[in-house]
């Protein structure tokens, strides 16, 4: 993969300008960039304007700066968009087309905090830590009681 510097309207990002116009996020840097008014210029025009190309079937890829396998997940301000990510150095890879979709269905801070608790409400092991978290704290009120009890009849000191 064959990327070139380009800038993005103060972010200097990589693109695969020669073939598959995937474009390679430093870290920090997709942020700046995940919404409508954020970043300008040609080169970003252009990459807003390519087609989405997202092939469900590619394999992992490797992270251009650290050669590691990267992660696929859905990124945090768009339920429909997966992204690659990379977990040592922090950098983001989007497949031709993807951060115009990000920019075209961003979420807004009450839309994702709706989609968060959408996806932990269906999470059994964070239903059963929100369970034990309750029980702990029954606990703790009732050892509270028990304690007061002897206090006021001078028990416990």
């Amino acid at each position: 993969m064959s990327m070139t510097e380009e800038d993005f309207g103060g972010v200097k990002v990589d693109v695969c300008a020669g073939g598959c116009k995937g474009i390679w996020f430093d870290w920090l840097e997709l942020v700046k960039l995940d919404e409508k008014d954020e970043g300008l210029g040609q080169a970003l025009d252009e990459a807003l304007h390519s087609p989405r190309v997202n092939d469900g079937n590619r394999g992992v890829i490797n992270c251009p700066k650290c050669n590691v396998p990267m992660h696929r997940h859905l990124y945090k301000s768009d339920k429909e968009v997966n992204v690659d990510e990379c977990y040592p150095c922090g950098g983001f890879f989007l497949d031709s087309g993807e951060l115009s979709h990000i920019r075209d269905h961003h979420l807004n801070q009450q839309e994702e905090a709706a989609y968060v608790e959408k996806l932990l409400a269906n999470t059994p092991s964070y239903q059963q830590a929100l369970r034990n978290i309750e029980k702990e704290k029954r606990r703790a009120e009732a050892i509270s009681r028990i304690a007061g009890f002897f206090r006021r009849f001078r028990l416990f000191p």
